[in-house]
C-alpha cells in the first residue's frame, strides 16, 4: 500500500468533521414561521456583518459559520435573482431555485475541494398564504432539508431545535414567535443576549413588495412586552438588559455599508475581524 493512502471514505469522514467543528464555532440561528410571514432571529455582537439578509423581494437568507464563506454564497445568490428576475420574469425567482444552486456548489465543493466551506446555510421564501412559506436549510456537503415550521443551526442546533419543538405553534403573532425564538437560544438558566447583540429580521407576507424588514432594538423590547404569558417560561425569563438602539436599518442587497466613519468589525472577543472567524 502507498505510503499516506487515505481511502476515499476516509477522506469523506475527515472533511466532514473538519467543516462540523468550524460550524459548532458559530452562534446558533433560528427561522420559524409565524402568522404573517417568517422570523429570523440570531445572536450577533457585530453591526457590520450581516447573518441575516435578503436575496429577492419575497426570499431570505441566514447562515452560521465562517463569515467570508457565506457571504460569497449570499453574493451568487444576489447575482442569480437578480440575472434570472430581469432575464424572465421575478416569479422565477423561487427559493427553491436558490437552494438547489446552493446545494449544487457546497456539494461539489465538498467533492472536489481540499477543504470543505464551514458553513450551513437557510433559504426561505414567503408566499401569500402561510402554505407558501418554504424553508430549506443546507448544510457543508449540500445535502437539502425542507422544514416545516421552523429551523434551526448553529453549534447548539439539536439542543435549539429540542426548546424550538416544546414552545412552537402553528400560527403565532410576531411577539409570540420572538418570545419563542429568544427562549430558543437561551440555555436554561442563563441570561438572553442584549438586544443590542441580536440580529433580528422578518420577511413579512403584508408589506408591498421588499417583504424584507429588520428590526431595531427598541422594536423587540416592545414586541417581547407584548408576548402572551404561555410563550415564556423558565428559559424565557427577561434577563433585564437596557434596550438600546441599533444603528440604521442595512443597505439593499448587494450594497455594503459606507466606509466613511464606520469602525473596523470586531469579532465575538472584541478583536477586529477579518471575516473568517465564525459567526
Amino acid at each position: 500500500m502507498p505510503f499516506g493512502y487515505a481511502s476515499p471514505e476516509q477522506i469523506m469522514r475527515d472533511k466532514a468533521d473538519y467543516a462540523r467543528k468550524g460550524i459548532a464555532r458559530g452562534r446558533s440561528v433560528v427561522v420559524l414561521q409565524y402568522e404573517d410571514g417568517i422570523l429570523f432571529v440570531a445572536p450577533n455582537p457585530s453591526r457590520a456583518l450581516h447573518k441575516i439578509s435578503e436575496i429577492y423581494d419575497r426570499i431570505g437568507f441566514a447562515a452560521v459559520g465562517r463569515y467570508n464563506e457565506f457571504e460569497e454564497l449570499r453574493l451568487g445568490g444576489i447575482r442569480y435573482a437578480d440575472i434570472n428576475g430581469y432575464t424572465y420574469d421575478r416569479s422565477d425567482v423561487t427559493g427553491r431555485g436558490l437552494a438547489n444552486l446552493y446545494a449544487s456548489n457546497l456539494g461539489r465543493i465538498f467533492t472536489e475541494s481540499i477543504k470543505s466551506l464551514e458553513v450551513e446555510v437557510v433559504v426561505a421564501e414567503v408566499g401569500d398564504a402561510a402554505d407558501g412559506d418554504a424553508i430549506y436549510r443546507l448544510t457543508f456537503d449540500g445535502s437539502v432539508f425542507d422544514e416545516h415550521g421552523f429551523a434551526a443551526m448553529g453549534g447548539q442546533a439539536e439542543a435549539v431545535s429540542t426548546r424550538l419543538k416544546e414552545r412552537y405553534r402553528e400560527g403565532m403573532p410576531l411577539a409570540d414567535a420572538l418570545e419563542v425564538a429568544m427562549a430558543a437560544l437561551t440555555e436554561p438558566g442563563g441570561e438572553r443576549p442584549p438586544m443590542a447583540q441580536l440580529e433580528v429580521a422578518v420577511l413579512d407576507r403584508n408589506r408591498e413588495h421588499r417583504k424584507f424588514l429588520r428590526l431595531t432594538a427598541a422594536r423587540l423590547e416592545r414586541l417581547l412586552s407584548q408576548a402572551s404569558p404561555d410563550t415564556t417560561g423558565p428559559a424565557g425569563e427577561p434577563s433585564g438588559e437596557p434596550a438600546e438602539e441599533t444603528g440604521p436599518a442595512a443597505p439593499a442587497t448587494g450594497q455594503t455599508p459606507p466606509s466613511g466613519g464606520t469602525p473596523p468589525p470586531t469579532g465575538p472577543d472584541g478583536d477586529i475581524d477579518d471575516g473568517s472567524s465564525p459567526l
